[in-house]
């Protein structure tokens, strides 16, 4: 169910300017959109993780929708919000915010 949602946000996004959709393969970036080559939505570990301003991500953690991401060593990221999937949070709108974040 989570996996659909997120081929439907790489489906929905694909076609922005800039974006280019998760590439086939392994590795960190591989299940990520990027714009411009920087990496703004991830599919994690069933979870959707993006990448906003610090502020941003103090708020979306301190409200309960979820964590810092961890690329599992250990150090929770700053800019990098890991989203509980029962979260009330619209995917395409935070993607979104992500996107325009990273492509400043």
């Amino acid at each position: 169910m989570t996996a659909e949602r997120f081929e439907d946000l790489v489906d929905e996004l694909q076609h922005c300017p800039g974006v280019t959709p998760p590439r086939t393969g392994r590795g960190f970036g591989s299940h990520a959109l990027k714009v411009h080559g920087r990496i703004f939505a991830m599919f994690v570990r069933g979870r959707l993780v993006v990448k906003l301003p610090e502020a941003r991500v103090d708020d979306l953690v301190d409200s309960g929708r979820g964590v810092r991401f961890d690329a599992n060593k250990g150090i929770p990221m700053k800019e990098w919000f890991s989203m509980d999937p029962e979260a009330p949070l619209e995917w395409s709108a935070l993607a979104r915010e992500a996107m325009t974040f990273v492509a400043k």
